[in-house]
């Protein structure tokens, strides 16, 4: 126990020790540029890519502005920048500045709507010329870095040469840059000229509110002509965007949703996806087997384990899409061991679809805001967190969302009737399932309801399916019901920058076939009733969060409670020491607070403690849950002292075939509480 508690500390303080290890290093000699991005007439222009060159190393730094139209690049080293300013339908003048150790520069973009004065088309064309040099100065390095890896014999006569080429360039590159020409009157405020007073529309007169873009467009990239067309860039969006859902404000801030404002490789065919989970977890009960029950997210304890490595993306093109997220690690076995259609009739599902967590194929009809109907594997929605542990506010979540479902088979057809609403209706084998349990499948849906950029409303709704294996005249109804509201933001604040809450209620039960939602568990009560609350603080810009929450499940019937993996037991084959017989109760609630250290959008490193408890004895305990001697192969059965298999799923049966009375019969050790610590890392490109 002392050694265990030795290593917790440890661990705590590695992860002290790397989150606050920016207080100490080298960055507080760095600069930084702040500012605004406006029309001509003083009016905020939001979702404007601030792209930061240094000229001496052409290392790249981007931001989007905000909705009030400010931006701030951080982290900048010392040296001269060429700064721009960009947004489809819109042009402004770069301009060139040498930035200073711990100098913070402002610097005002005025944007003009394009394509409305010939002073528009001129700076297009200079744009276009600047590129070209640009375009130029690389090319140039590229040839200085291939002539320095010539023979020796010739070195130092390319050497002389390459050095000729650059003094030639130089007045050139001087020339065609009028900004970098014009030295600048204020050393800490820049603000290049307006070509002409053009109206700029507001966010009203546009129809959305004024916000950053969710996926901020890049620049348009002139031709390449030596890539296919389908390996480009994507074009960018409009200035104005009212026709792509959901596209007038930031919503990376909720609870279920990846935080990335960028994509790091998109192209018009193809946009990749890449995750890594990687965690230790030290459970306070210490099971001798290490093995942690009753959780879609925890798993092994006092481990280094990798939760998730994934690879795929999404393609489109001409309106046909299709995504593809291979799932490798923990999740590719816990996920299937979860699912008891797969024992319906025979071929292995489970290892046709172990390593895939989605798949789906479909088409993009031009309908309204958008009309989409796709085949195949989808990520559940049900439960508001995300399948994906990089997406949300918690690693491990509370019961709604851990014991409802993650993934369903079938077809959905997804409605935006207008940018702020989404309708989505389902037609899937079954609830949480790879195949048809009985004779019916299933049918549900989702509505979503984003009017502002602070706020969500989401319901999923399930009916009419019979999942439960071997009770054909079994039908489950289920209404799945959440809100995420963002009631504080300030984004640049170094303190307190922003702050949401979530809330999610679930009803759901059993009818048919014995079962009923309502009456008394002597009658065979079979029902759902569960709900979740978190609340987020981000701090310093949001380098840091902070989230305190939990909620609590009452599951008559043990229908969704999980089944502990007692002697490797799953959905399937179920286990006599944890039954899930009509009228049953398992009652549990839990509470976590998490601390999320996020550096780059692309990565976060989190520390979690979390406690859960339950009114029956369901965690694992010292003693573990695995038999003497390792799992039988035999879970639906009692498992005799000395490691072998009883043979039967009656206990009295079983006192018998191992000769000794109850004494004979291994029973796994299961506790009524559980306390957890866990660290680690989360990757996402």
């Amino acid at each position: 126990m002392i050694a265990y508690k030795n290593i917790v500390r440890l661990l705590v303080a590695l992860f002290v020790a790397e989150v606050f290890a920016w207080a100490g290093d080298d960055s507080l000699a760095l600069a930084s540029v702040r500012g605004a991005t406006r029309s001509v007439d003083g009016l905020p222009i939001p979702g404007v890519r601030i792209l930061a060159h240094r000229i001496e190393d052409s290392s790249d730094s981007t931001v989007t502005s905000g909705a009030d139209g400010t931006f701030s690049v951080e982290e900048l080293k010392p040296g001269q920048y060429r700064i721009s300013a960009s947004k489809a339908g819109f042009v402004s003048l770069p301009i060139t500045l040498q930035l200073s150790p711990q100098e913070t520069t402002h610097v005002d973009f005025p944007l003009e709507v394009t394509g409305t004065s010939v002073e528009s088309a001129l700076l297009k064309s200079f744009e276009s010329m600047q590129r070209r040099i640009e375009q130029l100065e690389t090319e140039l390095h590229q040839m200085k870095a291939q002539a320095s890896e010539s023979a020796v014999a010739r070195s130092g006569l390319i050497a002389r040469e390459s050095d000729r080429r650059d003094s030639a360039q130089l007045p050139l590159v001087a020339s065609l840059n009028p900004v970098a020409a014009v030295p600048s009157t204020t050393p800490s405020t820049h603000t290049p000229q307006a070509l002409s007073s053009i109206q700029t529309p507001t966010p009203q007169q546009s129809g959305g509110r004024a916000g950053p873009i969710a996926t901020p467009a890049a620049p348009v990239a002139p031709p390449d002509h030596r890539l296919p067309e389908a390996m480009q860039a994507p074009d960018a969006a409009p200035a104005v965007d009212n026709d792509t859902p959901f596209a007038f404000g930031d919503f990376t801030w909720l609870n279920g949703s990846p935080r990335n404002k960028d994509t790091v490789l998109d192209t018009k065919f193809f946009t990749p996806e890449i995750r890594f989970d990687t965690h230790y977890m030290e459970d306070f009960n210490q099971p001798i087997d290490h093995t942690i029950g009753g959780a879609t997210e925890s798993f092994r304890s006092g481990e280094v384990q990798i939760e998730q490595a994934s690879v795929g993306g999404d393609f489109h093109w001409q309106g046909v899409r299709g995504r593809i997220l291979f799932m490798q690690g923990l999740f590719a076995t816990t996920t299937p061991r979860n699912d008891a259609s797969a024992a319906v009739g025979n071929w292995d599902l489970q290892g046709a679809y172990k390593y895939v967590s989605e798949a789906y194929g479909g088409y993009h009809f031009n309908v309204n805001h958008g009309l989409n109907v796709d085949a195949g594997i989808f990520v559940s929605y049900i439960g508001l967190f995300s399948y994906y542990n990089f997406d949300n506010w918690t690693y491990q979540p509370s019961y709604v969302s851990s014991n409802t479902p993650w993934f369903f088979n079938g077809v959905r057809v997804q409605w935006f009737p207008t940018a702020k609403l989404k309708i989505e209706p389902w037609f899937i084998n079954g609830w949480q399932s790879y195949a048809k349990f009985n004779g019916h499948p299933g049918l549900g849906g989702q509505l979503l309801w984003m009017p502002k950029d602070w706020f969500k409303l989401v319901a999923n709704q399930y009916g009419y399916g019979q999942d439960n294996l071997g009770l054909p005249k079994t039908q489950r109804i289920h209404t799945d019901d959440s809100i995420e509201v963002r009631y504080y933001n300030n984004p640049a604040n170094l303190g307190l920058s922003k702050m949401a809450f979530s809330l999610t209620a679930d009803a759901g039960g059993q009818y048919g076939g014995g079962l009923c939602a309502t009456c008394a568990p002597s009658q065979g009560k079979s029902s759902f009733v569960g709900w979740m609350l978190y609340d987020r603080l981000w701090f310093h810009k949001d380098l840091f969060a902070i989230t305190l929450g939990g909620g609590e499940m009452s599951n008559w019937g043990r229908y969704l409670t999980l089944l502990p993996p007692i002697n490797g037991a799953t959905a399937a084959s179920g286990s006599p020491y944890f039954t899930e017989n009509p009228g049953q109760r398992a009652h549990m609630w839990d509470s976590t607070v998490t601390l999320h250290y996020m550096p780059k959008q692309y990565i976060t490193w989190w520390l979690e403690a979390g406690y859960r408890h339950a009114d029956i004895p369901y965690f694992t305990g010292r003693g573990g849950i695995t038999p003497p001697g390792g799992n039988t192969g035999s879970p639906s059965q009692f498992v005799c002292a000395g490691g072998g298999s009883a043979g039967t799923s009656s206990l009295s049966a079983a006192q018998t075939a191992c000769g000794g009375g109850l004494s004979s019969v291994w029973f796994p050790d299961l506790r009524r509480s559980e306390a957890k610590l866990s660290i680690g890392v989360m990757v996402k490109f």
